[in-house]
């Protein structure tokens, strides 16, 4: 009872709706779904030729560890306050207007909320996820702010002090624009995902890891780089499109990326096109996906995943770990278009990146 109380709070809270396809093939939720997910899991494509250009991989930095075979539960206990919490700060950045960003005539002053884990240590360097909200939401969704804490922070506390999940900061920003109901608005909440590479690596990850200690030497663009196996960016929904799209324009920065319930494509050529165009190899990133059966966005979704493996050329490899491939995804029986099956998904997913 007591976790079926935290959770109706959650879902009182957490409003994370919106964003099943876009652009290049509009999603639909009545797509007829590819292969079975047997056929995903069975046939993980061969590896084909090596031939293309990319960065070379930091072999001591990338997760070693296998993902599960199947999706857990956040731990009931989880969601109470822990004994070793992590710290919320509120970090403020300038950035630009995002429809005119390159002409940066309009400034704009936003937030992020940064979660530090518990022993926090300038003398320590930390892994960076970034974690986008989805429609309807903002930087406060999964968090919450210093004074008033969401639940999520609890299982990132939780977490990280039994183990099961490696000592990271967490970045919640926002892709809205110079209104903060923005992504209440289903077309313009594209355009600005779309937009929200530049602000993305052009003014956020060097307000937060030039202020916290991470992997990057410095935030110039070539710090910002070589420090990528250490950056993932994860979302639900619209922030799952903001995922595909730091996907698509942002391989330099970013390693790993943790969609979920949100597609952009049923093209997989086009994906392909975006690790070729990059210059980067198949063993350059690691996408871990995840949906739920019942939700309404699963079928666009994962006619994508399906879409992406199919295409014959191997940027694309099936597997539960980084040495076979670089694509993965689970799915949850009955899972609908929710905050609960959202931070299930992220818990899943963190408690394998970078993990030895």
């Amino acid at each position: 009872m007591k976790r079926h109380r935290l959770l109706a709070a959650i879902l009182a809270t957490i409003t994370i709706l919106a964003g099943c396809g876009l652009e290049k093939d509009v999603g639909s939720t009545d797509e007829i779904p590819g292969p079975g997910a047997e056929e995903i899991h069975g046939d993980a494509k061969e590896n084909h030729s090596d031939t293309a250009q990319g960065t070379e991989r930091n072999e001591e930095t990338v997760a070693k560890a296998a993902l599960p075979q199947e999706l857990a539960q956040i731990p009931e206990e989880y969601f109470e306050e822990s004994e070793y919490p992590g710290t919320l700060v509120e970090l403020e950045y300038d950035t630009y207007e995002s429809m005119t960003y390159e002409e940066r005539e309009q400034t704009l002053h936003k937030r992020a909320i940064v979660y530090l884990p518990y022993g926090y240590s300038e003398e320590e360097k930390y892994n960076v996820l970034y974690l986008m909200h989805g429609g309807w939401s903002d930087e406060t969704t999964y968090l919450g702010i210093p004074d008033r804490p969401a639940v999520f922070k609890n299982v990132l506390d939780n977490g990280i002090a039994d183990g099961e999940i490696c000592p990271m900061i967490v970045v919640c920003p926002t892709y809205n624009n110079t209104r903060p109901d923005d992504s209440g608005d289903y077309s313009l909440a594209l355009r600005l995902t779309d937009n929200y590479h530049r602000e993305l690596a052009g003014d956020l990850i060097p307000a937060v890891e030039g202020t916290y200690s991470t992997y990057a030497k410095d935030t110039t663009v070539e710090g910002i780089c070589a420090s990528r196996d250490h950056r993932a960016f994860a979302g639900f929904s619209m922030g799952s499109v903001a995922t595909w799209r730091t996907f698509q324009y942002c391989l330099d920065e970013f390693r790993y990326f943790m969609p979920s319930s949100g597609s952009l494509t049923s093209d997989g050529e086009y994906m392909a096109s975006m690790v070729r165009d990059s210059g980067h190899t198949w063993d350059d990133f690691f996408i871990f996906a995840a949906s739920g059966t019942d939700d309404f966005a699963y079928a666009s979704f994962r006619y994508q995943i399906e879409a992406m493996v199919e295409v014959s050329d191997g940027t694309f490899r099936y597997a539960d770990n980084e040495g076979e491939g670089n694509l993965y995804f689970l799915e949850q029986a009955g899972g609908t278009h929710s905050g609960e099956y959202a931070m299930e998904y992220f818990y899943n997913g963190l408690r394998w990146i970078w993990q030895p």
